[in-house]
């Protein structure tokens, strides 16, 4: 197989980091793991626990690229993860992902066998999963598959819907990703992105593909649903979706902020902005612990 860089994001989440830096040593040893470090967190949620401290060792060079910024700008990021990739093919982890063992190799060889996006699944984990000497088969058992994908138990099947494609476990050829261009860096912030790079691809020609490997399991962390503290974000990257595909993304996001009086419930021509969420809202909106996702 050709060379694999794992590519990640972080931004004051050391403690899921070493978990993923973890999972990652476990398997068959990637070329390298390229961490982009985009600063402290600046989210109005308090941080995930803080231990492991410190990344363990592993068999794999580690390398983190300064991103210093003071929000999430999660598609500039991305890209500077694959400008500092030596690997011809790119795996990129969420950082609140812990890969199992097979998982790197596995969306590898799909992603070289096919070339597409390459899309694995996802076991989320309840608070509380994840313990120092944890097992696959613990988090196999406690982690929960999002019903709103529809994975292959194994092979890899194409979906017509490039709206499925999400960035947590992905892969993909490091020349089709120079073809396509990346990600739009115009999407500053928290959403649409990744979805804008997936209907880029399917209109290239390039799909995006759900592959049936070992899945990640996504650490538990404090969350909104809707996610209110993304809500300037999610609201100026939605029009630019708009203005490039002719339609709304992250609509359910958008039919929230509405139901809260934050923006109208008419999205034509133009989404208008009635109010910001204020503290309280977002508090409120915090996911539940037992709930994982």
């Amino acid at each position: 197989m050709s060379s694999i860089s794992v590519v990640t994001l972080n931004k004051g989440r050391e403690a899921h980091l070493a978990r993923l830096i973890e999972g990652l040593a476990r398997g068959p040893a990637p070329a390298e793991c390229i961490v982009v470090e985009m600063g402290p967190d600046p989210a109005p949620l308090p941080p995930a626990p803080s231990t492991p401290a410190s990344l363990p060792p592993t068999p794999f060079p580690t390398r983190r690229i300064a991103f210093p910024s003071a929000g999430l700008p999660l598609a500039a990021a991305r890209n500077a993860g694959r400008a500092a990739a030596s690997g011809d093919l790119l795996v990129y982890l969420d950082v609140d992902c812990i890969p199992a063992s097979g998982l790197v190799t596995a969306l590898a060889a799909a992603a070289q066998a096919q070339d597409g996006l390459v899309c694995g699944p996802i076991r989320y984990l309840p608070a509380g999963a994840v313990r120092d000497g944890w097992s696959e088969a613990e988090l196999m058992h406690a982690g929960v598959l999002h019903p709103a994908r529809p994975f292959p138990e194994s092979g890899v099947v194409t979906t017509p819907n490039p709206g499925l494609f999400w960035s947590l476990s992905f892969a993909v050829r490091a020349a089709t990703w120079d073809r396509l261009g990346g990600f739009d860096e115009g999407f500053d912030g928290y959403g649409a992105e990744d979805t804008d790079l997936a209907f880029r691809a399917a209109a290239s020609g390039v799909p995006v593909l759900l592959a049936g490997t070992p899945p990640a399991f996504h650490q538990h962390h404090l969350s909104c649903d809707p996610p209110l503290q993304h809500f300037s974000d999610i609201v100026r990257n939605a029009r630019r979706f708009r203005a490039r595909h002719g339609l709304w993304p992250m609509d359910g996001w958008l039919d929230a902020f509405a139901r809260l009086g934050l923006i109208a419930p008419e999205r034509e021509p133009d989404i208008v902005v009635l109010r910001p969420p204020t503290p309280a809202e977002i508090a409120a909106a915090q996911v539940p612990a037992d709930r994982p996702f």
